[in-house]
């Protein structure tokens, strides 16, 4: 990479400040898809748990 005379190099330039506060895992929770997709799977999971215990 070249730089010219006038450009500071990359360690003497300061870090951007960050646009947003960073994402962590519940940020994915958080999203509508994801929470009915488990909520499917949860309620598959507990009708068949269910059907296990009544049935004959």
């Amino acid at each position: 990479m070249l730089q010219t005379p006038g450009e500071p190099s990359p360690l003497e330039r300061p870090p951007a400040p960050p646009s947003e506060e960073p994402r962590g895992c519940l940020f994915a929770l958080s999203q509508p898809p994801l929470m009915l997709f488990l909520a499917f799977i949860g309620t598959l999971l507990f009708v068949t748990a269910v059907h296990d215990l009544y049935r004959w």
